[in-house]
């Protein structure tokens, strides 16, 4: 059975979600319609709806008569942001503390347990690892409405990171991760707060109003790392 489009498009969201998490792409890097369709084998018209899902999650820019690119957040914009996050964070560990079930704090555990692992080996991960933790705090309230702003308050975040911080400095701290969740299991909420609060405060900390450079690497050369071992490379047939 072939696949279907919003498979291909899903696809698509999943893996230029997750060069830009990983900071593979940076931001303000062009995302040609015509590139990744063909790294996928897929239409321009699949690529757009790809690409206007992850402009929903603000990491894309749809500029008119110039393209998609990476969002390139401006450092007016960096401390709201932060700010926002913060509050919103204090939201999710309210909502959480003394409320996870064992299932969420093994889960919790094992994700911490992948942090450690790639620490010191893979730092493109160990980014993607550090962000995903709070999304899974978020999305362990249950609410759709919080996963979804600290969804994109976190990835936003990312970005203004890869811009402006101090190389190599945009790891969360793993052991404030665990101290979160000892916090959240013992039901004391300000030790909670306290943590979340220090910890995205250090890593506000890091950055600077110094933009970074850009990788200047082709788009292809990147996805190739990204794409799906499902999903076709040959630009040669592709699907409407």
């Amino acid at each position: 059975m072939s696949e279907r489009p919003g498979d291909r498009a899903a696809a698509i969201y999943r893996a230029l979600r997750q060069a830009i998490i990983e900071q593979a792409l940076a931001p303000g890097a062009k995302l040609p319609e015509d590139a990744i369709g063909e790294k996928f084998g897929a239409s321009r018209t699949i690529v757009r709806r790809a690409l206007s899902q992850l402009a929903a999650d603000g990491l894309v820019d749809l500029r008119p008569n110039r393209g998609a690119a990476v969002a390139t957040p401006s450092w007016e914009e960096a401390h709201d942001t932060f700010e926002a996050r913060l509050a919103m964070e204090r939201l999710v560990v309210s909502r959480l503390v003394g409320n996870l079930t064992k299932d969420q704090v093994r889960k919790l555990n094992e994700h911490v347990v992948a942090e450690e692992r790639t620490q010191g080996q893979s730092e493109p991960r160990s980014i993607r690892l550090a962000t995903e933790f709070h999304l899974l705090l978020a999305e362990m309230t249950g609410s759709p409405v919080l996963l979804r702003y600290v969804t994109e308050l976190g990835l936003r975040c990312g970005l203004i990171l890869a811009l402006y911080a101090r190389p190599h400095s945009s790891d969360c701290a793993i052991s404030e991760h665990r101290e979160i969740i000892e916090a959240l299991v013992a039901g004391d909420e300000a030790r909670a707060i306290a943590v979340m609060d220090q910890h995205l405060h250090a890593v506000t900390s890091r950055a600077l109003i110094t933009q970074r450079s850009a990788k200047g690497r082709d788009i292809q050369d990147i996805l190739a790392m990204y794409a799906e071992p499902n999903v076709s490379k040959s630009g040669s047939k592709r699907r409407a």
